[in-house]
């Protein structure tokens, strides 16, 4: 869908459909709200009056103006309560408003954003606007023949503003947003893809894609080579497939200045059946989604990319499958790490942590000003937050920080768990260096300690995305399926690491 910004008025914008967003506690009409109902003669102020719309959060209406005004419909959009607007309900918002107006099989559709009261605010609320209004209408059909256009969605979302000088800020904006929001949708694609067709191989191909933009630089080591640099933990966990490894190396520079990457490693198991450790067969074939992490760290360096910014990133992703073949590992084996650490196997349904072992180590040699990895490494931090919030977990107090305000600027938020030295000693072996993993208690921050121990002096943290990586069922701008979670994270970010540092 694109995103179009016009200089105007809205009641003589001529639209489908215009959504206008409503407060259920003002008491008299104000702005576009106002102008509409008195060029449509009261219609506003009638259906307020009957009850039937009261403007609480999400609640759609649809008024017909019968050619009153250009706009063929007024889409009345409930916005709840002014003094508890935060920008992740007005993300929802425009994702129900947008899908309503796909519900009517609308081409396009246009809105005013009068309702900013400092200028200060508009770039954020055109953020939460089109991320709504864009991520809401996501669709996975690549694979579906049958009734596939029977919605299509709307070709053009328009905002209308009457001032120059903030048409020009919330276009700019909006240019920024689209591609961010076609960046989620490039992980979402991924990770909705079935195994057979996402293998290791085929996202090193889709890593080449990004490596066509300037100053991005990919690198992709194949068996052979992982094997001479000795990155065993990720080879073991290979094993059992016919399908070959790979390790993904991204690289934009956009700093010349600052030579020091930040480090962004992403879990890459394109399918995860647990290996001899085998998972119980229902809801298996949720598990193509175990590169989820992978995707959102190259979705976030295409947006980085395509945004410009001043930073320098380099992104890795091991990239596997854990099938119980013949020559798969076993619990009791022992895989040295690139590293030169020793792992006992104890479970191989604890794969993610081993491929990640051998790429944490492999960072370090970037000598990065901060390492961050994703990873839908645990079922344990599903139990403790569900599907809501991302576990975080690191070494570092600043750059937790730092992914916290990201977090509650995007909506994807994190919420801390403990990563104390008596955990450590779960995951401590008899017979080598670790083991991987620590049991059932505690297993998110077990997990997360295991990774620490392939962590020079970086700063690191571990970002846990087993929850949000894949939902069950429809939330407002994220349709059920993959969700694309990390890569709006990653990238405010990266945007308020070059404002600050």
């Amino acid at each position: 869908m694109r995103i179009l910004t016009r200089k105007g008025k809205i009641t003589e914008f001529k639209s489908a459909a215009v959504v206008v967003p409503y407060f259920e506690d003002v008491k008299e009409l104000q702005g576009t709200v106002k102008l509409l109902d008195e060029e449509t003669g009261g219609m506003i102020k009638d259906i307020i009056a009957t009850g039937d719309f009261k403007g609480t959060l999400n609640q759609v209406s649809v008024l017909y103006t019968r050619g009153l005004i250009p706009a063929k419909r007024i889409v009345l959009a409930g916005v709840g309560k002014k003094s508890d607007l935060t920008m992740e309900k007005l993300r929802c918002v425009f994702a129900t408003a947008a899908k309503h107006v796909r519900s009517l099989t609308l081409k396009e559709f246009s809105t005013s954003l009068d309702f900013i009261e400092s200028k200060e605010s508009i770039e954020h609320t055109v953020q939460a606007v089109v991320e709504g209004a864009v991520l809401g209408l996501y669709q996975y059909t690549n694979y579906k023949t049958v009734d596939k256009d029977k919605k299509g969605d709307p070709k053009e979302f328009t905002i209308v503003e009457e001032r120059e000088d903030v048409c020009e800020i919330i276009r700019s904006a909006a240019e920024s947003v689209e591609i961010v929001t076609k960046a989620v949708f490039f992980a979402r694609d991924m990770v909705s893809a079935p195994g057979n067709e996402m293998t290791p191989t085929a996202m090193a191909g889709e890593a080449r894609k990004i490596a066509a933009r300037k100053n991005v630089k990919l690198r992709v080591l194949d068996e052979r080579k992982l094997r001479k640099i000795g990155m065993n933990a990720l080879l073991g966990v290979a094993k059992g497939s016919a399908e070959p490894a790979r390790f993904i190396i991204l690289e934009y520079s956009g700093d010349v200045k600052a030579e020091r990457p930040v480090a962004l490693v992403g879990k890459g198991l394109t399918f995860d059946s647990g290996g001899i450790s085998i998972k119980p067969a229902e809801k298996m074939e949720e598990m193509k989604s175990d590169m989820a992490g992978g995707a959102a760290v190259m979705g976030a360096i295409m947006a980085a990319a395509d945004l410009r910014l001043p930073v320098n990133i380099v992104g890795l992703i091991p990239a596997t499958e854990n099938l119980p073949g013949g020559r798969a590992y076993k619990p009791g084996d022992i895989l040295r790490s690139l590293s030169g650490k020793t792992i006992e196997i104890i479970s191989t349904d604890a794969e993610g942590r081993l491929i990640l072992a051998d790429a944490l180590t492999y960072a370090e040699r970037f000598k990065p000003v901060a390492i961050i990895d994703l990873a839908t490494l645990t079922g344990a931090c599903v139990i403790a937050l569900g599907d809501l919030a991302i576990g975080m977990l690191g070494t570092d107090k600043e750059l937790k920080n730092k992914l916290r305000d990201a977090a509650e600027k995007t909506g994807e938020r994190v919420w801390e768990l403990p990563l104390w030295e008596d955990y450590h000693e779960l995951i401590k072996s008899d017979v080598a260096d670790f083991k991987n993993t620590g049991g059932r208690p505690g297993g998110a921050i077990t997990a997360a300690a295991f990774l620490s121990k392939f962590i020079g002096k970086s700063p690191w943290v571990h970002l846990d995305i087993a929850g949000p990586a894949w939902l069950t069922k429809d939330r407002s701008y994220i349709p059920k399926g993959a969700t694309g979670i990390g890569v709006r994270l990653l990238v405010q970010f990266l945007k308020d690491w070059q404002k600050k540092d």
